[in-house]
């Protein structure tokens, strides 16, 4: 089933389901929807000390910063269109440009669905809905909403499927004691993303499910969660090695196995003082990729409009398996190429925020990798002789409107 075909079919099951509440507002209220734009962006500019690992935002960009400044890793721009049809019913589209995985910066449509409230604790989603199986992952391109220049690449970068087309149903309770949020979704990616210029995976179709549980009492909000994604079409493996990799190592194989995402995350943000922390893990279910661990901790604190912030982020993989008898020599070539998806590295943050005029905030941030010298993982084009060490400089200006 094509991509646009289950988005009218989930639109219709929401509609259905949310036909007769709507029918009955829509007596009352205008007969015009109301439609409300707004707008987000990042003027942004890096550059690190090092050409022997390009430093990325995360695996959709096909390649990096070296030692000159350039826009391309965390500039973007975003335009949203709200459209209310009734108190309980409504509807959202949004547009990006950003440096995309063929290299280009085409706009795409990450953002295209339809809300309605069952009732006031109960919501039903139809569309293209960003991806929130890690906290704050919803939001990770929305500079101005995050105190950090950009999300911790240690922890976000792996992950390359920020949108699905689907549904999900989220349901809110007051325990007295704060509340509890619970969010089921479902539904199929709809990118495409970067292996080895000029290849790209096509992730398109691949079934995504998966569920968290919010946890909010004033300044605290925590996040339990879980998804998996099966996978639909193969990489272009041979044609990235050069060789019949896939043939010589079925271990390879990714097209219909699976990945597993485990999350937890802490915020608390009161006064001057905010904190975040969160720890995942990966699990795949072929040798593609290494099972990862990560996590991250980040502290600022306002003074004025000023909020300066530490942070330091973790990730490390596990070598994957390789049973296929094959003669040493292929196999040394196979675990070169394996090898490529290895990640033992730690980065320590240091920047700062500064609020200068309202819905616009300038950024400075620093960040010192320190990894092992055989760690790829989360960078492009890691040369074999880089130390695994690497130091990035960044500004930014976010703004929205």
């Amino acid at each position: 089933m094509r991509a646009s075909l289950r988005t009218t079919c989930l639109f219709a099951v929401i509609m259905a389901t949310a036909s007769p509440a709507f029918a009955a507002e829509a007596t009352a209220a205008t007969p015009w929807p109301t439609i409300e734009f707004k707008g987000f962006g990042t003027l942004g500019a890096a550059r690190s000390d090092s050409d022997d690992s390009q430093f990325v935002r995360d695996l959709s960009q096909p390649d990096g910063l070296g030692k000159h400044w350039s826009g391309k890793t965390d500039t973007m721009l975003g335009l949203q269109a709200n459209l209310t049809f009734s108190p309980r019913s409504s509807a959202v589209m949004q547009g990006l440009v950003r440096y995309r995985y063929d290299g280009s910066w085409r706009p795409e449509l990450n953002l295209a669905f339809l809300r309605h409230d069952l009732a006031p604790d109960f919501t039903l989603r139809a569309g293209r809905m960003g991806t929130e199986f890690y906290l704050q992952a919803d939001a990770r391109q929305v500079g101005y909403a995050n105190t950090m220049l950009r999300p911790p690449t240690d922890y976000f970068g792996p992950i390359v499927v920020s949108y699905i087309d689907g549904i999900d149903a989220s349901l809110t309770g007051d325990t007295g004691y704060g509340l509890l949020r619970g969010k089921l979704f479902a539904g199929w990616a709809a990118e495409k993303t970067p292996v080895i210029k000029p290849h790209t995976w096509d992730l398109r179709g691949s079934r995504m499910a998966g569920a968290y549980l919010d946890y909010l009492n004033g300044p605290w909000q925590l996040r339990v969660s879980r998804s998996k994604i099966r996978f639909q079409h193969q990489q272009p493996l041979d044609a990235a090695a050069g060789f019949p990799i896939l043939t010589l190592a079925p271990e390879l194989n990714i097209k219909g196995r699976h990945a597993t995402y485990d999350s937890i995350g802490l915020i608390y943000d009161e006064g001057r003082l905010q904190v975040q922390g969160q720890l995942s893990s990966i699990r795949y279910d072929t040798s593609a990729y290494e099972d990862t661990r990560a996590g991250y901790l980040m502290l600022a604190y306002r003074v004025g409009p000023v909020t300066p912030y530490l942070g330091y982020s973790r990730t490390r993989s596990e070598q994957a398996s390789l049973t296929t008898p094959t003669i040493p020599a292929l196999q040394f070539a196979i675990r070169q190429f394996m090898a490529e998806t290895h990640s033992d590295q730690e980065t320590y943050t240091l920047g700062a925020r500064w609020d200068f005029q309202r819905n616009l905030a300038l950024k400075a941030q620093l960040d010192m990798i320190r990894g092992d010298r055989d760690s790829r993982f989360p960078q492009r084009y890691t040369e074999k002789d880089w130390n695994g060490h690497l130091n990035v400089l960044s500004l930014a200006l976010d703004f929205v409107f």
